[in-house]
């Protein structure tokens, strides 16, 4: 939402279990000494994406 394209890291505990896919929303926490770099910490998917704009918790 601050308009900076980061690279994102999958911490090791979703690494085995969760797939990022074009289209979900992410949670990325930003690195403090690192701006351009930032953890994944949760993932939605479309439908829950979708529910979550109607509701107004996202914005673009």
């Amino acid at each position: 939402m601050d308009g900076v394209v980061r690279i994102g890291r999958i911490p090791g505990k979703m690494k085995k279990r969760t797939w990022i896919r074009v289209g979900d929303v992410v949670i990325l926490v930003p690195w403090p000494f690192q701006n351009e770099k930032s953890d994944i910490k949760w993932r939605y998917e479309r439908m829950h994406a979708e529910w979550l704009e109607r509701r107004g918790y996202l914005r673009e």
